[in-house]
């Protein structure tokens, strides 16, 4: 029963020092109503210390279908990985 209201994608970020991860959608009429649905609904148990609350309408994503052409630039890149270089003994972090 949505009643016309836009659709929110929910991200939840279960402790510090993770990243928010999408667990799942709602509607509502406004963003205030959205974070506060979205803690009733995706942390009824407390699984969250952060929610974040985006309007489906102004996610923009790239189709997985042409990932090839959408990320070939990137492949001619190699320096930008280093796996070509020699780590020096006894670095342990770098």
């Amino acid at each position: 029963m949505s009643r016309g209201w836009p659709l929110w994608e929910v991200f939840v970020r279960s402790r510090r020092g993770l990243s928010h991860t999408h667990v799942g959608s709602l509607h509502a009429p406004d963003a205030e109503m959205a974070l506060r649905n979205a803690r009733d609904v995706y942390t009824r148990r407390q699984e969250g210390v952060s929610l974040w609350v985006v309007p489906s309408a102004e996610i923009v994503a790239s189709d997985p279908g042409e990932r090839e052409a959408f990320f070939d630039p990137a492949d001619d890149k190699v320096y930008r990985h280093p796996t070509f270089y020699d780590v020096p003994e006894g670095v342990e972090h770098l």
